[in-house]
């Protein structure tokens, strides 16, 4: 089995210093940020590059091996480096470069402007602020037991998929699916391990946890709540946070001989764009209803990419669209948005599940509580909500009858600052 399809090539090479970049206009949906060497077969993925999904074209390069100052911070000792600190100059063994021992699993949160990933068998979370605009990356670090990967040569539970989900969480999974975590997105994220991944009950024989069949690849969203891996061989499996059931969809078609599909990410038309970790030929999109790929002429040849990331939700039209179905042809009334700085969606809630829209709140925690009209609580929810917009998916306890809650969002003093009723059909 090719080990450049598992992303995990033990490589050796060179020192570091400035920022190239090559700024051109991009359509702002269709920026994404992809993992790449440094050109001309290269396949130590240690750079950043800023792409255009729609051309397949690199538009800037914003971190650069062994070429580009930066800053790394310790947020728990608070302890900051920069590129004096890497001893003889050499980025691979230092622990302290950001992207030293290459990356696999990389996510990109719009609404912070934080590029998340994680240096493989690191067993750190790292993020690189996109809001300093100076020519000094700021990168910051995370320490945290459920990132470390045991044994480094155990390639099974390296993170190599990584994504922001539509609840504005972020999702990371092992290669061999074993090792499901979620995080925040806030200033010092919190880490949890949400167990295994499970196959769905299903006659296909496709297994996520297989290794020839499902290891490697990325991990893209849909704006329902679902999570799909796209398996570096091609394969696509749909992702049921709540259940942690994978349901297999599928397999890639249309694609050359030894093309692996290690990045992907969402257009802004809504299609699938897909790079090689393995093979130099540019990029190629396909739909999630047929996964027929196509290749995007004119795209990128110079660098393959082992992992894309952007803000982009698949399914984002269709999910808009029943939102609005919903609320114009209910037969019950909608009521009034409280106004404020959050607004709860759709109402009435006919599928289990509504959505809180926290926009332009200070940063720092918020308890979402809804209850009863008897003033009962039945479920909470705390969340980490970051500065601009931010929406919080609150899925309604199993139990919960058709009638009328209420619906407050607290901060941190446990002052309301919504206090709304919604109608559960």
């Amino acid at each position: 089995m090719n080990n450049k399809i598992l992303l995990t090539t033990a490589l050796i090479a060179a020192s570091m210093v400035t920022v190239a970049q090559n700024r051109t206009a991009v359509d702002k949906n269709n920026v994404a940020y992809a993992i790449t060497g440094d050109g001309s077969n290269d396949f130590i993925w240690m750079n950043i590059r800023q792409v255009d999904l729609g051309t397949g074209q690199v538009t800037q390069t914003i971190f650069e091996r062994s070429k580009t100052n930066f800053q790394l911070t310790d947020v728990q000792s608070k302890r900051s480096v920069n590129q004096t600190a890497i001893t003889n100059g050499n980025v691979f063994a230092s622990p302290d470069y950001p992207t030293g021992t290459l990356v696999a699993a990389a996510a990109y949160d719009r609404n912070s402007n934080k590029l998340f990933f994680t240096p493989m068998r690191r067993g750190e979370l790292r993020w690189l602020d996109l809001n300093v605009k100076n020519e000094t990356p700021q990168f910051f670090t995370m320490q945290s037991d459920l990132m470390k990967v045991g044994n480094p040569a155990d390639e099974s539970n390296h993170i190599t998929r990584m994504v922001i989900g539509a609840d504005g969480n972020g999702y990371a999974l092992s290669n061999d699916a074993n090792r499901f975590l979620k995080f925040t997105t806030g200033k010092k994220p919190v880490i949890t391990e949400l167990g295994n991944i499970v196959d769905a009950d299903s006659k296909s024989g496709t297994s996520i946890h297989n290794k020839c069949s499902s290891w490697g690849g990325d991990m893209i969203a849909d704006a329902f709540g679902k999570l799909y891996v796209i398996s570096a061989n091609h394969n696509v499996f749909m992702i049921d946070i709540n259940t942690r059931i994978a349901t297999f969809k599928g397999t890639i078609t249309g694609l050359p001989a030894g093309y692996t599909t290690n990045a992907a990410a969402v257009d802004a038309n809504g299609d699938i764009v897909v790079s090689s970790a393995n093979k130099f030929d540019g990029y190629f999109k396909l739909k999630l209803s047929d996964l027929a790929a196509s290749r995007i002429e004119g795209s990128d040849v110079k660098y393959n990419a082992s992992d894309f990331a952007n803000g982009n939700l698949l399914l984002q039209k269709e999910a808009d669209a029943a939102n609005k179905f919903s609320m114009v042809n209910s037969k019950l009334p909608v009521l009034d948005v409280v106004k404020g700085d959050a607004k709860v969606f759709p109402n009435p809630v006919t599928n289990g599940s509504f959505n809180v829209l926290f926009d332009e709140k200070k940063e720092g925690r918020y308890t979402i509580v809804v209850s009863d009209l008897a003033g009962r609580i039945l479920q909470t929810k705390v969340v980490s909500i970051v500065k601009g917009m931010q929406t919080e998916r609150i899925n309604l306890n199993a139990n919960a009858a058709k009638g009328v809650y209420m619906v407050k969002v607290l901060d941190e003093n446990k002052q309301a600052f919504i206090n709304e009723k919604i109608i559960v059909q």
